[in-house]
């Protein structure tokens, strides 16, 4: 089984729908049920059809959510890192 990249299967849906899917599959040297499926995730899924192996389909605004909690996280623990070392040093020159 031949593994093909994003950009080749945008290229050959597009192309699909230029020429027809027929010649298109023959044209690429692919075959017709692949190109059927292809087409079939892009109508489903739109701009996020081909996110690659193991990666989770996310829409734009559910990643950019992900990745702000993930930021919101880490600034988190380092303010939790920075109180600890004022109160250290604040304790420490009581002393």
């Amino acid at each position: 089984m031949r593994d093909y990249d994003k950009d080749f299967k945008e290229e050959a849906i597009k192309l699909s729908y230029e020429i027809g899917p027929t010649k298109a599959s023959e044209q690429l040297g692919i075959p017709l049920t692949t190109l059927y499926t292809w087409r079939g995730k892009v109508k489903k899924h739109g701009a996020i059809a081909f996110v690659g192996s193991g990666h989770p389909r996310l829409d734009p605004k559910t990643a950019a959510m992900r990745t702000l909690e993930k930021k919101i996280k880490e600034l988190e623990s380092a303010n939790d890192i920075l109180k600890k070392a004022l109160a250290f040093f604040a304790e420490s020159q009581k002393k």
